[in-house]
């Protein structure tokens, strides 16, 4: 018995005559390691479909061209690879091909001051494309932190000065009376509101980067912040993190504009974009700053 060939639908011509902009799979998983972590990926990826008259694209193509990135370092070079790959399968097809890889960057991060670590996940996105004017690559990771508020620790000082004057009135206090009373209910009698808030970083890769910057861009903005949020704490942990919220209180706009600041000194940027979110623990709504450099 004679075996036929596979019939190949894709390879028809369609009736519709219209081509589309992007055509390929979303959410393939795929295990790849970012920042020495191994991570699993939700890969995105995709072609134009430029001849209008084409029935479909190779979908299997884009599958294999993908799995170029398991188990391997994303960086880059191998990101290229990928959407040449995609393109020199699609030859008088496509003119333009997508990746995007989406995930968690597990990250161990040492406690305060206690020998005490643990692991943290941090959010990232990977964009890319290239077509007939180049290559354009973004990289998008989410730092979360504490902040205190301003305004608030001001109210609560001075509710604090009022306690202090209501139990003291018109009289000489001595030193251990001040200090019993600052240890008490009494003495601390209000706090300020804190709030888990996240900054979402998102840089354009400037020329010639061959590495992606996560951990350079997660360091510097948690630096920047001042108080990226803990995992595993032992008192001495807590107590330094109050002492840290408390001496660096910043409003949203406070938050945004330092992180604009440290990212400009990075070389790996061409261009990035900020926004940072308090989600207020005092309204049921959030506060929110963006800023930008260089983005359009």
């Amino acid at each position: 018995m004679n075996e036929q060939p596979l019939p190949d639908i894709a390879a028809q011509a369609t009736h519709h005559d219209l081509p589309l902009d992007w055509v390929g799979m979303a959410g393939i998983a795929l295990p790849i390691r970012l920042a020495d972590a191994a991570v699993t990926a939700s890969v995105d990826i995709g072609v134009s479909l430029d001849d209008a008259g084409a029935r479909g694209i190779h979908m299997s193509r884009l599958y294999l061209a993908a799995q170029r990135l398991v188990h391997q370092p994303l960086n880059v070079p191998a990101v290229l690879q990928v959407l040449d790959d995609c393109l020199s399968s699609h030859q008088e097809l496509s003119d333009s091909a997508t990746l995007t890889l989406r995930g968690e960057v597990p990250l161990k991060r040492p406690a305060l001051v206690s020998p005490l670590s643990g692991w943290k996940g941090y959010p990232f996105e990977l964009h890319a494309r290239q077509d007939g004017r180049g290559v354009n690559i973004e990289l998008q990771v989410e730092v979360s932190y504490s902040s205190t508020c301003p305004c608030s620790a001001a109210l609560a000082r001075q509710l604090i000065q009022q306690r202090f004057a209501w139990d003291f009135p018109d009289q000489q206090v001595d030193y251990s009376s001040v200090l019993d009373w600052l240890g008490s209910t009494q003495g601390i009698v209000a706090t300020p509101h804190s709030q888990r808030s996240t900054a979402t970083l998102q840089l354009r890769l400037a020329p010639g980067c061959v590495d992606l910057p996560v951990l350079a861009l997660i360091d510097s903005a948690e630096q920047a912040l001042g108080t990226p949020v803990q995992t595993a704490v032992k008192r001495a942990d807590e107590q330094a993190f109050a002492l840290a919220n408390g001496q660096n209180l910043m409003f949203c706009e406070d938050a945004a504009r330092r992180l604009h600041r440290t990212l400009r000194q990075l070389p790996q940027a061409s261009a990035f974009r900020v926004r940072v979110v308090h989600a207020e623990s005092l309204h049921a709504h959030d506060a929110v700053a963006e800023s930008s450099w260089n983005w359009c």
